[in-house]
């Protein structure tokens, strides 16, 4: 099943909601005799307060199923509750009231737990965890060089200075441009190179958080699906980690469908009796492997072509990959081409392209996971 798959109810003494904040947690808990949920009260969010309760709720045996929502604070509670022997879900939040407190919110938590109305989030591993946090730290240096780029590009601008435009940008010629520039004062002088030494010094930490990445990749339990994902056109190791790294084991969703779903890619619609209509994209879901998969979907502007890139980055792909891979390309290529000649905003297409693009990502990760030993 995908990310968000419907509550299951099964047999326990009870149904705890949690509503988990970083200084407390309220807990309230509901009962299969379907009587209305008991506050408990509010308990520190500590590891020893959350054993406490967990042995005072269960002090002859009992299992109960417990639940939070997904937030700001992690999966501690959950690890510490699984491993306490009890089951736990971190759950979407539900549709909130006008009326919001801790209380009523973990009243409510446990009361759609008992009736399984709640909708599931998948909890990723420590090992998981560890990559996607390591991928969003790049992805975080990333934002700040590029910022720090626009800042210095609009202090240049505004002082009658500009780079042509036909030049490659931020390399050696240009950072020798900038920091030869003449201002017309000593304080715009010290701005300026100011400005410079906070570019190189972001460069700096998108090269170092890069470098530690691919390290990191060998050693990672994902990487022999890693390497086959490489042989799509447009996806590189950063690009296969971040998918990953955010959204772990592709074949957990039934379909491609569920997953283009859970991703945001297709479709509003808006039906009322024999009319139907489609608006823009969902924007669901993981923004991060969203935007990686509407990048690599440029790459299928050009015609398919088995280039010796492509051939060289493959090269640790399996046999298996690098066909699904091949047959990528004949058909999402075609199909941007298609949609161009009917008319299609370049944008529009390159994301029906990215939409297509999941179906063999999910192919090829369901293929290589199959593959690996369980943990």
């Amino acid at each position: 099943m995908n990310d968000c798959t419907e509550g299951s109810v099964g047999v326990y003494a009870g149904y705890v909601g949690l509503d988990v904040h970083k200084e407390t947690i309220a807990v309230a808990v509901a009962y299969p005799d379907r009587q209305e949920p008991k506050y408990v009260g509010e308990i520190q969010n500590r590891p020893k307060a959350l054993a406490k309760l967990i042995e005072k709720l269960s002090s002859d045996g009992e299992i109960y199923h417990f639940c939070y929502e997904a937030g700001p604070c992690g999966y501690g509670v959950y690890r510490q509750i699984q491993e306490s022997g009890h089951d736990c879900e971190v759950v979407a939040p539900p549709e909130s009231s006008r009326l919001k407190t801790d209380r009523r919110d973990a009243l409510k938590l446990a009361r759609l737990l008992r009736t399984g109305d709640l909708r599931r989030v998948w909890v990723p591993g420590e090992e998981q965890e560890a990559m996607r946090d390591l991928c969003r730290c790049r992805r975080d240096f990333k934002i700040q060089e590029r910022k720090a780029k626009q800042q210095l590009n609009a202090f240049v601008l505004r002082h009658g200075h500009h780079w042509p435009s036909n030049k490659t940008r931020w390399n050696a010629g240009h950072f020798s441009w900038l920091e030869g520039l003449k201002m017309a004062h000593a304080l715009q002088q010290l701005v300026l190179q100011e400005y410079v030494n906070a570019v190189r010094s972001a460069q700096q930490r998108v090269k170092d958080i890069t470098q530690s990445l691919m390290l990191a990749i060998p050693s990672w339990s994902l990487a022999p699906v890693v390497d086959s994902l490489v042989a799509l056109r447009g996806v590189d190791k950063i690009t296969a980690v971040t998918l990953l790294s955010e959204l772990g084991d592709l074949s957990r969703f039934d379909n491609p469908r569920q997953l283009m779903g859970f991703l945001g890619l297709v479709p509003n619609q808006h039906n009322s009796g024999s009319k139907r209509r489609l608006g823009s994209i969902t924007l669901a879901g993981n923004s991060a492997a969203r935007a990686a998969l509407v990048e690599s979907a440029w790459c299928y502007r050009f015609a398919a072509r088995r280039t010796k890139h492509l051939q060289r980055k493959a090269v640790h792909a399996s046999e298996e990959a690098k066909g699904i891979a091949w047959r990528a390309q004949k058909r999402l290529c075609g199909r941007y081409r298609a949609l161009i000649d009917s008319g299609k905003n370049k944008k529009v297409a390159c994301v029906a392209v990215a939409r297509e693009l999941v179906g063999f990502v999910w192919d090829i990760t369901c293929q290589e996971m199959a593959k690996l030993e369980p943990v």
